[in-house]
């Protein structure tokens, strides 16, 4: 499911590209730190490309508190699950052009369609990026509907130096976003009840005792 929602997110842009800018495949996911592995692009790593990677995951504490059940009023039963885990994630784009220039401009065209365009649903975005070859190969890994929200990040100095630090590498022309929300669900019904439609009561008073 990560891997489609990036690639989803990876063919919108690249979509934009080629229609505005009447660009090619100018967009891949991609660890950026195999361009430095293979000696600045000289191994399997193509440069001149825009990468875009996963740096980092972390959980929407705020959405922890999600009932475990979901009621279903035409078969009137309530199936029991655990509720899915609703995950943040850190995107790093990054213009790995040799040409520096060219790099920034890619850079501020990723800048500019994301700021006119940061939400992307089942319904909003092309359907060949949600089926085109590129996508996960088992239905198990597939989303089925979904709300990905992009809000661009501004790092400090300091987390800009760690960043690149894990990386391994020298700096490239790049920016941040995080990616919300991506709810992730494995489909396993822990159980199935009727539900509950009348309470019936009873009341019976025991007659006093006397002495």
């Amino acid at each position: 499911m990560i891997s489609h929602a990036l690639t989803i997110i990876m063919n919108e842009l690249n979509k934009h590209l080629h229609d505005v800018y009447n660009m090619s495949d100018g967009v891949n996911l991609g660890n950026v730190s195999d361009i430095f592995a293979s000696g600045g692009g000289s191994g399997s790593v193509s440069r001149d490309k825009l990468y875009i990677s996963a740096v980092n995951v972390k959980e929407e504490k705020t959405l922890k508190n999600v009932p475990n059940y979901v009621r279903n009023e035409a078969t009137l039963k309530a199936t029991y699950e655990n509720p899915p885990v609703f995950l943040n994630f850190l995107l790093l784009m990054t213009a790995t052009h040799s040409d520096y220039v060219n790099a920034l401009s890619i850079l501020s065209r990723v800048i500019r369609y994301f700021q006119f365009r940061n939400v992307f649903t089942e319904t909003s975005v092309d359907p060949s990026s949600i089926t085109t070859s590129s996508v996960p190969i088992n239905p198990l890994d597939q989303l089925q509907s979904f709300k990905l929200i992009l809000d661009i990040y501004s790092p400090t100095l300091e987390e800009v130096n760690h960043l690149w630090g894990t990386l391994g590498g020298k700096q490239y022309p790049f920016v941040l976003y995080i990616m919300r929300m991506l709810d992730l669900k494995f489909a396993f019904v822990e159980k199935e009840e009727s539900l509950i439609l009348e309470i019936a009561r009873n009341i019976y008073h025991k007659p006093a005792v006397t002495v």
